[in-house]
């Protein structure tokens, strides 16, 4: 335990980690064109959203270090999870709408592998080692990656965000049967949702998904309004919104039964061990 991550642990099947809620610039903060722009692209109150999953018996796994020191959820070794599109680096540059974030060129190869073992190291070991503890009591596990974004973001994507965005890479990171609870759900609740559209899963949902062992992996991605309101043009002056918890309460219902429903897959033990 240290004083950047946050674990709290429970017995259900069920990890739901917080790779982009964190507000801390570290020691780098001095480094950045501005506080403010280096935490604007936070999924901002996320974990405060999911605050219900713990009385489920989640486990729950949160960094408090800001994506703008090091994206937790991007492939270490530097490789586009969105080849031809474009996306932010491990140590990001620029922000989502593509404004520089630093005064010079920023991180060298020497500190992004420091940011690496100083807190993209232990945030995985963290995910990994509750991931093993909570599979050697249940047969399947699922690992649910916590996200929300703007809805309207042109460098990122075309028109207006749909309001939940599921991505298990195109099928490999889950059993058939997680992403489709999940889908009936969201078509339930009446809201927009895609699977696999512009957010396919991030490099947690790919890492560790693997159904045949067991471990079944799935990213949702939020859009803010569900929760906030977001302004047409972010400032310091307007951004962010504060959490309005009227417009979360329904939000947070439809996420409860979408919780709910992994735990009831996980705990339906059909699915075989490889």
């Amino acid at each position: 335990m240290t004083d950047w991550l946050e674990i709290h642990r429970g017995h259900a099947p069920l990890l739901v980690a917080f790779p982009h809620t964190g507000m801390d610039l570290a020691d780098v903060e001095g480094e950045f064109r501005s506080p403010w722009l280096a935490r604007r692209d936070a999924d901002w109150w996320v974990d405060r959203l999911y605050g219900f999953a713990r009385d489920l018996g989640a486990t729950t796994v949160r960094t408090s270090i800001s994506r703008s020191v090091i994206d937790v959820n991007r492939d270490p070794s530097g490789a586009s999870l969105y080849p031809g599109q474009a996306t932010t680096e491990l140590c990001p540059t620029t922000t989502f709408d593509g404004e520089a974030l630093y005064v010079g060129e920023g991180p060298n190869e020497v500190e992004v592998m420091r940011r690496r073992e100083r807190w993209f190291a232990p945030y995985h070991a963290a995910i990994a080692e509750e991931l093993a503890r909570l599979r050697g009591t249940h047969v399947n596990v699922v690992l649910f990656d916590a996200h929300s974004i703007r809805s309207d973001i042109p460098r990122l994507f075309d028109g207006e965000l749909p309001q939940f965005n599921i991505g298990t890479n195109g099928g490999e990171t889950c059993d058939p049967a997680v992403a489709e609870a999940v889908a009936a759900i969201c078509t339930d609740s009446g809201r927009s949702h895609v699977l696999n559209g512009r957010f396919r899963g991030g490099w947690t949902t790919r890492h560790y998904g693997q159904p045949t062992k067991g471990i079944h992996a799935i990213q949702m991605e939020l859009a803010i309004r569900g929760y906030a309101d977001e302004p047409v043009e972010p400032t310091p002056a307007n951004w962010p919104t504060p959490y309005d918890a009227d417009r979360a309460a329904p939000l947070a219902a439809i996420l409860t039964e979408i919780l709910k429903a992994c735990i009831a897959f996980a705990q339906n033990d059909k699915t075989q061990e490889d």
